[in-house]
Parts: C-alpha cells; sequence; structure tokens
C-alpha cells in the first residue's frame, strides 16, 4: 500500500457545492480512497491521498480551476 500524503491547494474559480462535486470526484477518479475538504471561503482545497502534488493540482486544474503555485 502506498503512503498517503496531504496536499493544501489554493483553488481559484470554486463558487459553489456543484464545484465541491467537480474538485472532489476527479481526485476520487484517480484515488478511490482519497479523502478531500473544500473551504470555498479560503478557496482550499485539502486532500489526503496516494497521489502526488503534482498529480492532485493536475486533476484540479483539468476541472477548469486554477490552482495557485
Amino acid at each position: 500500500m502506498s503512503d498517503t500524503n496531504s496536499h493544501e491547494l489554493q483553488v481559484k474559480g470554486m463558487s459553489c457545492q456543484h464545484c465541491v462535486k467537480a474538485v472532489t470526484k476527479a481526485i476520487q477518479a484517480l484515488d478511490g480512497s482519497a479523502t478531500v475538504a473544500v473551504d470555498l471561503p479560503q478557496g482550499t482545497v485539502t486532500v489526503r491521498t496516494t497521489l502526488s502534488r503534482e498529480a492532485t493540482s493536475q486533476a484540479i486544474s483539468d476541472e477548469g480551476y486554477e490552482v495557485q503555485a
């Protein structure tokens, strides 16, 4: 079993529960056991996953959201 990583990412463009679902689904499509917590007011996504930070960021970017450096 791979190690679990925790990533906190600043993400622009999220404004509603649809955004939360889209981001969560995108990450869980790559890692079904990932836990995703989205804070809309703060614009953060906190993820516990086996994915790398880069893969997590790419999954969010592929949904059309902008991950901040």
